[in-house]
């Protein structure tokens, strides 16, 4: 066998379930940590105007408005706790499946004003309702955003063990 000596084992080159498990741990501290800065920066958007978020919602037309106002001030603080618990790394597997069910939701709302030919900004990252006169929307650009995050949200969901994570220190030898 080429330059092995005589009763030398050949050790593979790669071992991919270490490999595997690193970069795991890599693209999931990185995953939770943009999860989180956008969950801060959408909810950080929307809290300082909660009737305007409120507002944002009740143009979806999915629900009565004074639900959807009530809906809507309550969002940035949601989206603020989610982006908090991420940038910890505390209760990581449950903020990513409530992430993930979140961003769920705003894509099916986008995609529902699309289909009803609404002409709505989404509010995502705080303003949102009626668009002016000769303003179009361009909803595509937002569900694949969506999309994309609830990919990463799924991920954290499946593997929610990160690097400088509170649920590490709190959870050592629990977490696999």
């Amino acid at each position: 066998m080429g330059n092995c000596k005589s009763g030398e084992r050949r050790q593979p080159l790669v071992n991919i379930a270490y490999r595997w498990s690193d970069v795991r741990l890599v693209v999931g501290t990185i995953a939770r940590l943009g999860l989180a800065a956008v969950w801060l920066i959408a909810g950080g958007a929307k809290v300082g105007d909660l009737a305007g978020s409120g507002r944002a919602v009740a143009a979806y037309h999915l629900m009565p408005g004074e639900l959807a106002r009530i809906i809507g001030a309550a969002l940035p603080f949601i989206e603020l706790a989610l982006g908090a618990l991420l940038l910890l790394g505390l209760a990581t597997r449950l903020a990513a499946a409530i992430s993930a069910a979140l961003l769920a939701v705003y894509i099916v709302g986008i995609a529902s004003v699309w289909a009803r030919g609404l002409s709505i900004d989404c509010g995502c990252f705080g303003g949102g309702g009626q668009l002016a006169a000769g303003q179009h929307p361009n909803y595509a650009p937002d569900i694949a955003r969506d999309v994309g995050l609830l990919l990463v949200a799924g991920f954290l969901v499946v593997w929610p063990r990160t690097r400088f994570a509170l649920d590490e220190w709190l959870l050592v030898g629990e977490m696999t």
